[in-house]
């Protein structure tokens, strides 16, 4: 548990500057997606890391192209492009690490959950494919619905017999560095020394910023507390509108998405102290499900649950606020599978 952000996610600025340049490991990282709006940019940035050895890019159309392309750059990477359901096996063999951020993207009026029997069925897929090949490794969703997809995730791998709820994460990192970003903005400070948790899960009134243990300790008028928690549930929307229809949160879902990586991957290669928030199985709260701090580790991956600390009484009650959404749409996701 932490309290007024002594204990937070202190690696933010390390995951994508530190990790990413001064480590070297020999780690198998596969994106199934990896031709797409998130997949592309995720790929060029695991490309640049010294953290991994094999980059596997999956798809189902297009990845020899994008594999080509990536593999022209000067790091140390290999790069290999896996395309349709014939050679999603040979993508997963070896891999430590699994990102998947495959589907399809929301449009202007659309929410998460109407992705939801297009996305279901790809997560589902892959998911049944990374359990037969690489049960052991690590699994970063990142296709929303992210409340749901999670737990479909968990189901198969639990019909599979190789279940571990510690290697299995919803990627929520992107609501932290919304957050950090928007908090940093508005109060003038060094946005690489800005952190803000953000617990809950990962769709409008389910996404909670913890803006009374953001570090530094800022604080704001109520009616400034509310607007900036909304904007942040929201960003998404945000971004989504602003493109028109042309998309959804792309380049900053692959920074987001990369970033957690690279922390997991520091963590697996021994690095102490890695934090980062993510959704995963937790009985913190009524919801089986729930995102929040955690410490990441050499064995398990998620080697402890960090918890949320003490909440202010506005976050309080954005928790029970959330907490039928949060329920209803791991069900589907359960539900879904069974």
């Amino acid at each position: 548990m932490f309290k007024n952000g002594i204990l937070r996610c202190v690696v933010r600025a390390q995951s994508m500057k530190s990790f990413s340049t001064s480590c070297e490991a020999n780690s198998k990282v596969a994106v199934l997606g990896a031709s797409g709006g998130i997949g592309q940019p995720l790929s060029l940035l695991l490309k640049e890391s010294p953290m991994i050895s094999q980059l596997s890019l999956y798809d189902i159309a297009h990845t020899p192209g994008v594999a080509a392309d990536l593999s022209h750059i000067e790091t140390r990477a290999n790069v290999t492009g896996h395309m349709g359901p014939d050679q999603l096996g040979e993508a997963l063999q070896g891999c430590d690490v699994v990102l998947i951020p495959a589907g399809v993207p929301r449009k202007p009026g659309m929410t998460r959950d109407d992705l939801f029997n297009t996305n279901a069925s790809i997560v589902r897929d892959l998911c049944k494919a990374a359990a037969e090949t690489c049960p052991d490794a690590m699994l970063g969703i990142i296709t929303n619905p992210v409340n749901s997809t999670v737990p479909i995730a968990s189901e198969i791998y639990k019909k599979a017999g190789c279940y571990n709820p510690s290697k299995i994460f919803g990627v929520t990192t992107l609501d932290v560095v919304r957050a950090n970003t928007f908090v940093s903005q508005i109060k003038g400070l060094d946005v690489s020394a800005t952190s803000v948790p953000v617990i809950g899960g990962h769709a409008g009134v389910t996404i909670i910023p913890l803006l009374s243990q953001a570090t530094p300790a800022v604080t704001f008028p109520q009616a400034d507390l509310e607007a900036l928690t909304v904007r942040i549930q929201n960003a998404g929307t945000e971004v989504v509108e602003a493109k028109a229809g042309a998309g959804s949160a792309t380049l900053s879902m692959a920074y987001a998405a990369a970033r957690f990586c690279f922390s997991l991957l520091a963590a697996i290669e021994g690095k102490e102290g890695v934090i980062e928030c993510a959704y995963v199985k937790s009985d913190l709260t009524e919801s089986s499900y729930f995102a929040n701090p955690i410490l990441l580790g050499v064995k398990n991956g998620l080697e402890k649950n960090l918890g949320f600390g003490t909440l202010s009484d506005y976050e309080q009650q954005l928790v029970k606020d959330a907490m039928a959404e949060l329920k209803s749409s791991i069900k589907k996701g359960e539900d879904f599978v069974a």
